[in-house]
């Protein structure tokens, strides 16, 4: 896996280079995944509130000359699964949706009432028996709404994609008991227009606050509700049977002359490192590449990392 850094200025001016590093992580499937706030973590998963950092390592001497490690924290980050149903921001949003603000998991059930079809919890829209006089696009609306939340089932699956996020210890508003109280976020089964434009408002403050506040979408795989996508775990898109992995960071460090990478699960807002999640030692670089194959001593947890070091003294060509 290669990176490519070009830097091209126009006649008469300049740019400045980047000195850090970018490093690259290939994640094995088996990967945990955060839980959904306030749920308990079942197997696979870790609790919402922790997230993952990734260190560089090395050796030396104390002042009096006694050997010593150093740890030296270079990126935090997060794994979700791309969709959660259970999340409360989990809306459309923009002037492409038909409605802005509707939880994901109504979104079958209103095209239902839309374009004239029944619908039932269980089994969705009825598309075998379109309403009287259906259109063409109506009947168009009701199968895609269909298509839709049957892939957004799959998205949000054990078997799902699982996306390498930013970090946050935040967390949303509380969640009103029923879709009369406008104090907080409105429950998803609250579909009338003010309550989506509630939840609209509501959902976007938080992330306005929170920058780093992770929400995916079904929508757009790399492009978030909020936060940063920084790519995904080794894996299946459950839609398509596409492979799916790899993910990376670009740190202002130079990340040479280390003598082991570690991965580290920790919970937010606790002092210290945590728990060892990964760890490994560079091979030596190949054409300016350090690679780092990480393990887990008790279980079959694996990455592969590739640091491009120094990019400003990069001597790799292509």
């Amino acid at each position: 896996m290669f990176v490519l850094v070009a830097v091209i200025a126009p006649l008469g001016g300049c740019v400045d280079t980047f000195k850090g590093s970018n490093v690259q992580l290939d994640l094995s499937p088996v990967m945990p995944v955060q839980a959904s706030p306030g749920a308990t973590p079942r197997t696979g998963e870790v609790p919402a509130n922790v997230h993952f950092t990734f260190y560089a390592f090395d050796e030396g001497t104390d002042s009096q000359g006694n050997p010593v490690g150093r740890l030296y924290a270079v990126q935090d980050f997060e794994i979700h699964r791309i969709v959660d149903l259970s999340s409360p921001c989990y809306i459309d949003v923009g002037e492409h949706v038909p409605h802005p603000g509707l939880h994901v998991s109504q979104f079958a059930k209103v095209i239902a009432a839309d374009t004239g079809y029944s619908y039932s919890p269980g089994t969705g829209i009825d598309l075998a028996n379109p309403p009287p006089g259906a259109t063409q696009q109506q009947m168009i609306d009701a199968a895609t709404a269909q298509q839709r939340m049957l892939n957004v089932a799959a998205l949000a699956s054990d078997t799902g994609i699982a996306v390498v996020s930013s970090a946050s210890a935040g967390n949303y508003p509380g969640v009103a008991a029923d879709c009369t109280d406008t104090t907080k976020l409105p429950p998803p089964t609250c579909t009338d227009d003010a309550s989506n434009a509630r939840r609209l408002a509501l959902c976007q403050a938080a992330w306005k606050a929170d920058p780093s506040y992770f929400e995916g979408t079904d929508r757009v795989l790399t492009a978030p509700l909020n936060g940063i996508t920084h790519g995904f775990v080794d894996g299946t898109n459950p839609i398509n049977l596409a492979p799916v992995g790899g993910a990376q960071f670009f740190v202002d460090e130079h990340l040479d002359h280390f003598t082991g990478y570690a991965i580290y699960q920790q919970t937010d807002g606790a002092t210290g490192t945590g728990m060892l999640l990964l760890f490994g030692i560079p091979t030596s670089p190949t054409r300016g590449v350090i690679h780092v194959h990480m393990t887990n001593a008790t279980s079959p947890l694996a990455a592969d990392v590739a640091i491009f070091a120094n990019l400003d003294e990069d001597t790799t060509t292509f």
